[in-house]
């Protein structure tokens, strides 16, 4: 992945070192890492997995009050990491600015967060252990970098695409959220069963997956910052994150009523619909007959 040439975001914000206290989780905070780092978690702390699913899926937020404004700082110079994220994520406003212009609109990009530990945001108390995650309260993406490493050890997903696909299936979601998919969702919440709001929630993941991917290819268009080999760290990713790769590793069967990210073979399917087709109409995953 050729990125070392492209310019780095302003939206980084670097809060490492100033993360919060307690343990408390936002609600629909859960991002593409939450269901992989909960069953690390419940492996070393003998905890029952299903139980911390439900928490991190589940529990209300305990402060919905954004935090206070202030400025940011950014990330130092030379750190490889922080600038690393901060070009994927500049690619992703060239992107998207572009696609929504296409259509009469303007984007308006999230902030990026780059946090350890704990942080609070406008949906709770953001954990390391929900990996990274989109808050739309306030428009923000959270990422401890040391998920990176956990990808890499645990589960095999390594490569700087596979890496930026993280980033962008976050970005997706806001993007979603500019779209008014994600207040339509969340008007469901509460009237529906818990297996067909699960349902809905493999949806909206699944199309931020294709999002992440339809980034990629609108951005291999103009830069051709893909190498060979690329495409396939991302799908590499997508596999070991699937819902069911994750439940039979940590007991053994999986439960696809539980679902809420997609399956590993619908995960890869909607990625490999972006990467494909570059369309974002290709992306609608809420009327699709089958996933």
């Amino acid at each position: 992945m050729r990125i070392d040439e492209e310019r780095e975001s302003d939206n980084v914000e670097d809060m490492r070192g100033a993360s919060g206290g307690g343990f408390a989780l936002g609600g629909r905070g859960l991002g593409v890492g939450g269901i992989v780092i909960a069953l690390i978690a419940s492996y070393f702390l003998g905890i029952d997995p299903g139980l911390i699913l439900g928490l991190l899926q589940g529990t209300p937020s305990v402060s919905q009050a954004p935090v206070a404004s202030r400025p940011a700082p950014r990330p130092p110079e030379g750190d490889r990491k922080a600038v690393f994220v901060s070009r994927v994520l500049a690619s992703t406003e060239d992107a998207w600015t572009a696609m929504f212009s296409e259509v009469g609109k303007r984007y308006t990009p999230p902030k990026l967060v780059l946090f350890t530990g704990s942080f609070p945001t406008a949906c709770g108390m953001g954990q390391s252990a929900a990996g990274p995650f989109y808050c739309p309260a306030d428009a923000k993406v959270y990422i401890d970098l040391h998920f990176y490493q956990l990808m890499r050890e645990r589960f095999h997903a390594s490569g700087d695409f596979a890496q930026a696909y993280v980033i962008a299936h976050e970005v997706g979601h806001h993007v979603q959220k500019l779209q008014g998919i994600t207040a339509q969702m969340e008007a469901r919440r509460g009237r529906v069963s818990k297996e067909a709001y699960n349902a809905l929630s493999v949806r909206l993941e699944l199309q931020a997956d294709c999002y992440a991917g339809v980034w990629a290819n609108r951005t291999n268009r103009s830069k051709h910052f893909l190498d060979p080999g690329d495409a396939e760290q991302a799908i590499a990713a997508a596999t070991a994150i699937g819902d069911d790769a994750l439940q039979k590793a940590a007991q053994g069967y999986a439960v696809p009523d539980s679902f809420t990210h997609g399956s590993s073979a619908q995960r890869v399917r909607w990625l490999r619909q972006g990467l494909e087709t570059g369309d974002v109409n290709s992306c609608n995953t809420f009327k699709a007959r089958n996933l």
